[in-house]
């Protein structure tokens, strides 16, 4: 499919450009991880034990807690379904070497949730027999496609996937737990009459946020996270006011925004904003709507 660029009602059609290498492809999704899939950056060509032999291209943690393999497709490497669940394996096997590296680089009150790692592999094209083939396996596969064109255009777009039920081996068996369901209630719990009313408010304009696409309200163990594909907010109530953590390059000329890139916390954003009184209500919705926007 053509890709233009438009401006003063003239269409441009962009060529198509390629990454010099893996490497430089490799870097790019690593600086841009969380924008591109809502994953945080954890390790770069990750050594494996000794015994198991190998690195990882790329390491991230999701939205959910969950582990994420990536790696990288460059021409006719035609392994790489292979090389994924090779360290899908080893990951099975050395949680504790992957929740140390969480630890440090996000924070020791990160829980990772080993119930539903993920395989990501990302090239320029995959064959129907790569996309049969995942289709045909029991762990979380996911083909991802990619255009870079000129004037620094970057398309991305999710070619198939497979969702894991079950995985067995002859030595082991993997069995997917599935998310331990919460609700809104969970988190209204014990909280004042004042942060009830708050979040309602609060929750109210954000769906009215909704425009295309729909809002999605998914309830986690520590926070209620609003996402449209990806997150844009995290809300946790807390007892005297909420914390929310939203998308980086927010326009706040107010100072309500807590940089926490560099400290442990549990939403995905690394803008914390904390809201305590219905008189910020509406500055803080301004801020959240900005990352909304970002998101779509």
């Amino acid at each position: 499919m053509a890709i233009f660029l438009t401006e003063n009602s003239s269409a441009k059609q962009l060529k198509k450009q390629n990454f010099r290498n893996e490497k430089e492809l490799q870097a790019f999704i690593e600086k841009n991880m969380e924008s591109l899939f809502g994953i945080r950056f954890l390790a770069s060509e990750f050594t494996t034990s000794k015994q198991h032999g190998g690195r990882i291209d790329s390491l991230g943690l999701d939205e959910n807690n969950s582990p994420v393999i990536i790696e990288y497709k460059w021409g006719e490497k035609d392994n790489i379904i292979n090389q994924g669940l090779f360290y899908l394996d080893w990951l099975v096997d050395h949680k504790g070497d992957f929740q140390l590296l969480v630890q440090k680089k996000l924070g020791k009150d990160i829980e990772v949730n080993f119930g539903s790692p993920r395989v990501l592999l990302v090239a320029q094209t995959f064959s129907k027999y790569d996309q049969y083939a995942i289709n045909r396996m029991a762990e979380n596969i996911e083909l991802w496609g990619y255009s870079r064109y000129e004037d620094n255009v970057f398309e991305l777009k999710l070619i198939a996937s497979a969702q894991a039920e079950k995985a067995t081996s002859t030595t082991k068996q993997i069995t997917k737990v599935n998310y331990e369901e919460y609700s809104i209630e969970d988190h209204l719990k014990n909280k004042s009459e004042q942060i009830k009313e708050l979040f309602s408010a609060l929750r109210e304009k954000i769906f009215a946020l909704e425009s295309d696409q729909k809002i999605e309200e998914n309830p986690r163990k520590l926070y209620i996270a609003y996402k449209v594909g990806r997150s844009f907010a995290e809300v946790k109530l807390q007892r005297s006011d909420m914390k929310i953590w939203v998308g980086e390059g927010i326009d706040d000329h107010k100072g309500m925004i807590r940089d926490v890139s560099n400290i442990g916390h549990h939403g995905i954003g690394n803008s914390e904003i904390t809201l305590k009184s219905f008189d910020e209500l509406d500055y803080v919705v301004g801020l959240i709507k900005q990352s909304y926007l970002q998101s779509i």
